[in-house]
């Protein structure tokens, strides 16, 4: 009875995730519809900068660059919803403080998304390709094809919206006692391994470009670092106040 039991829990908790990852698809198919409806429009801002039109090389290619950036602003939309849906998932499992407290974490990861989006589009976007540009001067006639322009930014700005959730996460991780700042500081230099490989890999191959990827990654870690050691501090200190108190 105690295995059956057991098993019919199990299946309960894999229907609801089943369910919350079903309302997050919905979520996101009807964010990538609106994007698609005003794709264009987002299209002629995202190219505003550009010294003349981008070049395609068949019908096929104006569609996938429609259905890109549709995408990307579709998985912008959805974060909230995917944490919302992640949060319900795990509160039964969660004290009612701690409900309360990671909670408050999801307006935190979209803010963080659109930074880290914000930062490599806005800074390290134009850098990158205003370097690369700069080594074809008087040697290359270069000619910016739609589809990768956009696949060189989204490559690239990407990541940073995904990698600026770092902080927010140790913070949700270490308030949950899943993480410490001790666990941080000793895996330092397997983490520093981890994110210059992760540099490499979404950066063009110049040392230039994937400098100026792991700095922010590295300050990224570090930040993180910090405040773990503050989340965690209050928490014992937590512990400590309903110890006395009992």
């Amino acid at each position: 009875m105690k295995v059956g039991s057991e098993e019919v829990h199990v299946m309960e908790h894999m229907e609801e995730l089943r369910s919350r990852i079903i309302k997050t698809l919905i979520g996101f198919v009807a964010a990538f519809i609106v994007s698609f409806i005003f794709v264009q429009d987002i299209y002629e801002v995202l190219i505003k900068d550009m010294d003349g039109k981008l070049a395609v090389l068949g019908p096929s290619d104006i569609l996938w660059v429609y259905m890109m950036i549709a995408a990307v602003c579709a998985i912008t939309a959805t974060i909230p919803l995917a944490a919302y849906q992640l949060w319900r998932f795990v509160a039964p499992a969660l004290k009612p403080e701690e409900r309360k407290v990671t909670f408050r974490f999801i307006p935190g990861l979209f803010i963080l998304f659109i930074t880290g989006i914000a930062f490599g589009y806005f800074v390290l976007f134009p850098i990158v390709l205003g370097f690369l540009t700069s080594l074809s001067a008087g040697q290359f006639e270069m000619v910016f094809t739609a589809e990768k322009y956009f696949r060189f930014m989204i490559n690239l700005i990407l990541p940073f919206g995904i990698l600026f959730e770092m902080p927010l996460v140790v913070m949700f991780l270490t308030r949950l006692g899943i993480i410490n700042p001790a666990v941080l500081k000793k895996s330092r230099k397997i983490s520093y391994f981890a994110l210059v490989i992760i540099s490499i890999l979404i950066t063009p191959p110049d040392i230039i470009s994937d400098i100026m990827v792991i700095i922010p990654l590295l300050m990224l870690y570090e930040m993180s670092v910090q405040l773990s050691t503050i989340v965690y501090r209050k928490r014992l200190m937590k512990e400590e106040t309903a110890l006395h108190v009992a």
